[in-house]
């Protein structure tokens, strides 16, 4: 889930989080707030969507993996995403089969 200012406010993005994880799917999150939109304007992050949501007695977010990239220059945010993403996912899925 790509985590932008307004993405926790979003009912189709609860709707598909709710959705992966009935399915049994890797679920992780990445803020992108530090990314320059269209405008070249970068937006305040976002709230965690997980927050929304309880597994058992826990809260999702403190089972699913969220990530928040150290750099505020565009490029290399989006760089240390393109980098990492892989291993990840990867992470999320692993997550996942134990919970």
């Amino acid at each position: 889930v790509l985590i932008g200012t307004e993405t926790s406010q979003r009912k189709w993005v609860q709707y598909e989080i709710k959705k992966a994880w009935e399915k049994g799917e890797g679920l992780i999150g990445i803020y992108i707030h530090n990314l320059k939109d269209e405008n070249s304007n970068q937006a305040i992050k976002g709230r965690n969507p997980f927050n929304l949501f309880k597994i058992g007695e826990k809260n999702m977010a403190d089972i699913v993996k969220v990530y928040d990239p150290p750099y505020q220059i565009s490029t290399n945010v989006y760089d240390h995403i393109k980098n990492n993403i892989e291993n990840w996912v990867e992470e999320g899925i692993t997550i996942r089969n134990k919970n």
